[in-house]
């Protein structure tokens, strides 16, 4: 088993969670630098989009050096294209890679991926095992040239862009394998489901307290993802696992962490228009180990922002900035699918309704800024 990474982290992990069609570029960029996560990882990308030659996927792969280290997420059911789709991640530079086994939506679990693979363990073992083979092949010197399936167009896109990574990174080196899940399908069946991802020995499991029948309702059942982590504990010496749902706060955070014995928590939807619960988070995390240590911080200590009790103005800031660093990344997007964040940015500002109306006809940073900059803080 290749831990990679992780192995170094501090403990309790405190992660970003990928979520699709939020945890973009710009997104990222802005978490990490403000929210100081231990991990980041992208959105989903299809493997099988990969390996057909779909250039256009390789914008979700975007990413800067301040967010290392930052894990490829995948997904798919095509045990082939998971391979050639690692073996991408690699020369990408990425410093893991992670397959979605949770996603809920319908086109995707129709699709037989996503959550649909709790419902099929073969099929999910063999991605898993595949993954692994395609990072094995980047280790053991498989060039990209040598993937038959890939064009010359796509081939080319990837050298340079590898090319242009740090020289440590364009070592090669095992890379770690990851699975985020989550507890079940109807109903929850971690009793018999993380047995069967543990056969493969990935480096993580990453569980959602929810089955896929709930969505994003109700509540997370961190009962049984604390069997899950008990599982995960006495079968192997090395796997780590998050737990995911309703960490909303620094106190909902301790006791999660404390009543299910999990290696750390991946945070979503609570990050909305607030890096600062992360870094809320993390500082928590340092401040425990700096008195258990005497001092010996790790290295992630030393990042975490003066400022975690954000007012009003520091919030309008961050928004603007969060704009700005959409347009520097991606310029030929439409600006459309930042207004959401602005959204989330204004929530419980004064006069909110009235600003999201102006916010939501916005169709640049500038716009935005003259906005903003008229509220009476």
């Amino acid at each position: 088993m290749e831990l990679g990474f992780w192995r170094d982290l501090p403990r309790p992990i405190i992660g970003l969670s990928p979520m699709d069609g939020v945890t973009d570029q710009p997104y990222r960029h802005i978490f990490k630098k403000y929210g100081c996560p231990d991990v980041i990882m992208t959105e989903f990308t299809s493997v099988e989009g990969l390996a057909r030659n779909a250039i256009k996927l390789f914008k979700d792969f975007i990413y800067d050096e301040s967010q290392r280290p930052i894990v490829a997420q995948l997904f798919g059911k095509e045990p082939k294209s998971f391979r050639t789709a690692a073996l991408i991640a690699a020369y990408l530079g990425f410093d893991g890679v992670d397959i979605n086994m949770g996603c809920p939506a319908k086109n995707v679990r129709q699709s037989g991926s996503g959550a649909a693979l709790i419902e099929n363990p073969k099929l999910a073992k063999e991605i898993i095992l595949a993954t692994k083979a395609g990072l094995q092949d980047w280790a053991e010197g498989e060039k990209i040239e040598n993937i038959l399936s890939l064009k010359q167009k796509t081939i080319k896109l990837i050298l340079e862009k590898h090319s242009q990574l740090p020289h440590q990174y364009q070592k090669r080196r095992l890379l770690p394998v990851s699975v985020k899940t989550r507890i079940g399908y109807e109903h929850s069946t971690v009793s018999t489901w993380i047995p069967t991802l543990l056969e493969t020995k990935p480096a993580v499991i990453s569980l959602h307290g929810r089955t896929l029948k709930q969505m994003y309702t109700g509540s997370a059942d961190w009962e049984e993802i604390a069997k899950a982590g008990k599982i995960v504990h006495q079968t192997s010496n090395e796997t780590l696992i998050l737990g995911n749902g309703d960490i909303v706060s620094v106190d909902s955070a301790k006791e999660k962490i404390t009543t299910s014995g999990v290696d750390g928590v991946l945070v979503g939807r609570a990050t909305f228009g607030n890096p600062w619960v992360l870094a809320k988070l993390t500082d928590w995390r340092n401040r425990v180990l700096e008195k258990e240590n005497r001092g010996n911080l790790p290295k992630q200590a030393s990042s975490i922002p003066n400022q975690i009790k954000p007012n009003l103005q520091d919030k309008i800031r961050l928004a603007i900035e969060h704009c700005q660093v959409y347009e520097t990344f991606l310029p030929e997007d439409s600006f459309q699918s930042m207004r959401k964040h602005l959204a989330w940015y204004i929530k419980g500002f004064p006069q909110a309704s009235d600003i999201r109306v102006q916010l939501m006809q916005a169709n640049n940073a500038s716009q935005v800024e003259k906005i903003l900059n008229q509220i009476d803080p």
